[in-house]
């Protein structure tokens, strides 16, 4: 079992929290499409490549092809999206116990929505806890039903709760409170903050993303 993957879309580099750039995020890497190439650039060669790849030309097909040696090319005519595909690899193959997704934000809106919203598939639901959506301004992190404590992101200000399933929700301790308020379609409670360095609340069904963020 891997402790701890990363995976690299092929959204704008624009995006990417500066971590990367400087090589200080943890952990091996899974090369989603272009974001291989992006990944390789930058001189960091990922154990699992995945993707359609026709966005490539051949002599970057070929320069992936050196530096990663295990590679799956799919049919570009599929029902998964190239994310959804490398999240299957990450958890099946690797058993990854947490897994951050970088290169998801920015572009284009669907492709984000599909990758935002796939932990709701069956096949994903009960992994949520262990997967994180990063960018520059952002990390998204999913929760199953209980009671959970976050812990603060020192360059994060605000903090939302996004209820993607009907659910009675409840906010102990952050700066604007709920007590077991009914919530009956997905929405964004946003602009939230925590009022210390932790904060803690409790759901009692579905998933919830929780999104620290801050402006540029």
């Amino acid at each position: 079992m891997v402790k701890h993957l990363n995976l690299m879309s092929g959204g704008p580099v624009d995006n990417w929290p500066d971590t990367i750039k400087k090589h200080q995020v943890a952990g091996d890497w899974i090369g989603i499409d272009r974001g291989t190439l992006r990944l390789i650039d930058l001189g960091i060669d990922p154990i699992y490549a995945i993707g359609d790849f026709d966005s490539m030309a051949p002599d970057e097909l070929a320069v992936v092809k050196q530096h990663v040696a295990n590679i799956h090319q799919s049919n570009p005519e599929k029902d998964d999206t190239d994310t959804q595909l490398g999240l299957k690899i990450a958890l099946q193959r690797y058993a990854a116990q947490t897994i951050d997704i970088y290169g998801v934000t920015g572009g284009r809106i669907d492709h984000f929505l599909a990758n935002f919203l796939m932990v709701l598939e069956m096949r994903f639901r009960m992994f949520a806890p262990r997967i994180r959506l990063i960018d520059n301004q952002n990390t998204i992190s999913y929760f199953l039903p209980g009671k959970h404590q976050l812990q603060k992101e020192a360059d994060k200000k605000y903090l939302a709760f996004v209820p993607l399933n009907q659910m009675t929700l409840t906010l102990f301790d952050e700066r604007y409170r709920l007590d077991q308020y009914p919530i009956q379609n997905p929405v964004s409670l946003a602009s939230n903050e925590f009022i210390g360095d932790t904060g803690s609340f409790e759901f009692d069904q579905g998933v919830i993303a929780v999104i620290q963020s801050k402006d540029k």
